[in-house]
């Protein structure tokens, strides 16, 4: 008789919608080294909204349409099935898990983070009655978790200064870049290029759209400059557009599922962003060779990004229109092969799969 000497390993994510959160944790319980860890996937909400696929690994919807009203078929799943370790990720969903931990004392529970959560709140488009308890749900719950996952070292000193997390319990994990992308070919500048600029993400307060236009009326070149996805703020965004007069100068795309041939396309990524996690497009777009101009913000922003070798941090609008120019006036120089090994090197599928192995072995 064969002994399954493997660890039974539960992640757990309130869905499999399009976001960054959703696409590493399903990632890493897909990647995860088989021959030690026995992994499944929780999801809270509805199979209709999955924008993953998921293989190898067992899968199961509750079909809930919010968190809090998963928890008894979240804790019946749990005691029928005594993982091991269990590993959530998304600020509410982790607090549910602490909570939820004491009752199952043989079971190891890491939650990880995705965000700066004392300066999210400023740009959040959560009615802000709904952060005043926030705070002390963290301070009250991540105590319980064994372990608490950050992306960035800005969100593990977060954690620790607003927060009060035993730095003992906190790990910095970054984001592995999950897909296979192709390196761009070097362009071709000859005069009359028009640059292509592009930003992703959620339309958004905290991603700074606005910031990113104001310093674009400022730039003395001919470029076009792509905008992907969707939210709450597109309408002050096509307001900003109109009352600047670039308007003909923007494509708005609300949603591809081929964000990294626009990557390869376009010549320059900038982001506006106030606060970030660890923020995936960018990191996508060094992966295929395209550079980088980014304001200074909290969030992992100065790990990824080292001026002069895969893009620049600018300090203000100004700066940023500056580093812009820049960039665009010496594109021959910025080789995509150097752009995207600076990135590979430190965020590797390979690098970041061994941190997390290494994690769920030794927890």
């Amino acid at each position: 008789m064969t002994v399954n000497t493997k660890k039974k390993v539960c992640f757990v994510l309130p869905s499999l919608g399009a976001g960054g959160a959703e696409r590493v944790i399903s990632y890493v319980a897909q990647n995860v080294d088989a021959s030690k860890f026995e992994a499944e996937l929780v999801i809270i909400g509805f199979e209709k909204d999955s924008q993953f696929t998921i293989e190898g690994i067992d899968l199961h919807y509750l079909n809930k349409p919010r968190v809090l009203a998963s928890v008894p078929k979240l804790y019946a799943h749990l005691r029928q099935n005594r993982p091991d370790i269990v590993l959530s990720a998304i600020g509410h969903l982790n607090t549910i898990m602490a909570l939820l931990s004491p009752f199952f004392r043989k079971t190891k529970f890491i939650g990880r983070e995705v965000n700066v959560l004392s300066v999210l709140k400023n740009y959040s488009h959560t009615p802000k009655k709904r952060w005043i308890n926030f705070p002390n749900y963290i301070k009250l719950c991540y105590p319980l978790l064994d372990k608490i996952i950050c992306q960035s070292n800005d969100m593990a000193n977060d954690l620790i200064k607003n927060f009060n997390i035993d730095p003992l319990k906190i790990q910095v994990i970054n984001n592995p870049i999950t897909g296979d992308f192709n390196l761009k070919k070097p362009g071709d500048f000859s005069k009359g290029h028009v640059f292509k600029l592009i930003t992703v993400g959620r339309l958004a307060k905290q991603k700074g759209h606005l910031r990113i236009l104001e310093a674009l009326k400022l730039l003395d070149l001919p470029f076009h400059y792509t905008i992907i996805g969707n939210g709450h703020e597109k309408d002050s965004i096509f307001e900003k557009l109109e009352e600047l007069g670039l308007s003909q100068q923007v494509t708005h795309v609300p949603h591809t599922n081929k964000v990294s041939d626009f990557l390869c396309e376009s010549d320059l990524f900038v982001q506006g962003s106030y606060v970030e996690g660890f923020p995936n497009a960018l990191l996508e777009s060094c992966a295929v060779g395209t550079p980088v101009v980014a304001y200074r913000a909290l969030g992992g922003i100065d790990e990824i990004i080292e001026d002069g070798v895969n893009g620049y941090i600018a300090e203000d609008i100004e700066d940023f229109a500056h580093k812009i120019t820049l960039v665009l006036s010496s594109l021959q120089q910025w080789a995509p092969k150097t752009v995207s090994k600076s990135v590979y090197e430190k965020y590797g599928s390979t690098v970041i799969m061994s941190k997390y192995n290494s994690l769920l072995e030794t927890i």
